[in-house]
């Protein structure tokens, strides 16, 4: 499988939408509700919102980085992104929708201030990762519509659009692929009809198959494995942290 080029154009539409979306959801949630624990270890819904804002801040960064030509780190130095998290985290209900809206109107402010040329600007992501900025508006929708699933409240895997199951699969399949220190596992997408291997081994151990969002599930650490089979019989690996 080949990951889908960027269509900034699309993507940044598509952001729109997952952004209505999770704010319909966030004002549906009672007035307490965002202090429970998200899917993520260690992390309220609450916490799951303020990274939201600053990842719509921290890719406004790399969009100036792309437009001006001058390094503009995402986040600032040392603990700067998780020290802003959990100042954010106790937010009210109002006031975490309306950091998303705000936060939401200078991402889309940022898109429409880059020139056609500034696209292929290469930048750095967080992890690392040398992208093109035109990713920029897909990697917002990614941790939208994950951290949507993040919040625990309704949405898993199984109710990500489809294509968007799909491009994301092979995204993070792509950065596993030639990975040293895991298991040699060929993926099967049964939904798809489509394999490849990730892992550094010329040879795969072990076949996993299963439907798009039971495997991307499994990949990005938000599933056990559950709709997925293993041949031969054995545990599911042990995919690293996607960061």
């Amino acid at each position: 499988m080949t990951v889908q080029r960027p269509d900034p154009e699309r993507d940044t539409a598509a952001v729109a939408d997952a952004t209505a979306e999770l704010l319909e959801a966030v004002a549906a949630l009672p007035d307490d509700a965002l202090a429970e624990p998200s899917l993520l270890p260690g992390w309220s819904r609450g916490h799951v919102l303020a990274h939201l804002v600053g990842n719509a801040d921290g890719l406004v960064n790399l969009l100036t980085w792309a437009r001006t030509g001058e390094e503009t780190a995402m986040y600032g130095p040392g603990d700067a992104r998780e020290r802003a998290i959990e100042e954010g985290a106790g937010r009210s209900r109002e006031e975490h929708m309306a950091a998303l809206r705000e936060s939401g109107a200078r991402f889309t402010e940022a898109v429409a201030q880059l020139p056609p040329a500034g696209w292929a600007a290469q930048v750095v992501m967080r992890t690392g990762r040398v992208v093109a900025a035109a990713e920029i508006p897909w990697r917002r929708l990614v941790e939208l519509r994950l951290h949507h699933v993040d919040l625990g409240i309704g949405t898993g895997c199984d109710d990500l659009p489809e294509d968007f199951a799909a491009r994301e699969l092979a995204w993070i399949v792509d950065g596993l692929t030639g990975h040293e220190g895991i298991a040699a596992v060929r993926l099967h997408d049964t939904s798809a009809g489509q394999k490849w291997t990730i892992g550094a081994a010329a040879e795969p151990d072990i076949t996993v198959s299963g439907g798009t969002a039971a495997l991307l599930a499994w990949v990005s650490g938000r599933g056990d494995g559950g709709g997925l089979s293993v041949s031969p019989d054995r545990p599911l690996p042990v995919l690293p942290p996607l960061g």
